[in-house]
């Protein structure tokens, strides 16, 4: 499948992730990013966060600018970073079919506390659904 939004000049927010295929002998990717922002449920301020996903990948890897569009996408959503964590790692799983996943979401400090939050796959959890 052809990625729909590399090479492509936008930098509109996607709901989705595009994919290339995995190279053989891959054992892990990392993605991070800290320039991720959502507002906050109750107040609408911004919260800023820095996201790190770890997955090993099966048949496909995701593909970065569609990353970096999909992560835009929250910016204007009203979100807390535990749900953020969640969200992340379901589209991630759904995209690319990993052996295992981890998604970290790390909340800037706001009043002194910083909130981190991770939510995990593991290839085994797809079989137990069915």
């Amino acid at each position: 499948m052809e990625p729909k939004f590399l090479g492509k000049p936008t930098n509109t927010p996607i709901d989705e992730l595009d994919t290339v295929p995995a190279p053989a002998g891959l054992d892990c990717v990392t993605m991070v990013s800290d320039e991720v922002t959502a507002l906050g449920p109750v107040n609408r301020q911004p919260d800023f966060y820095t996201v790190k996903i770890e997955y090993v990948p099966d048949q496909k890897c995701i593909e970065s600018k569609s990353l970096k569009l999909f992560l835009m996408h929250f910016r204007e959503m009203e979100v807390y970073g535990e749900a953020l964590a969640v969200t992340i790692r379901d589209k991630v799983v759904e995209a690319v079919e990993p052996r295992a996943c981890r998604v970290t979401v790390l909340q800037k400090p706001r009043g002194g506390i910083s909130i981190e939050a991770v939510s995990s796959f593991r290839w085994s959890e797809r079989w137990n659904e069915r």
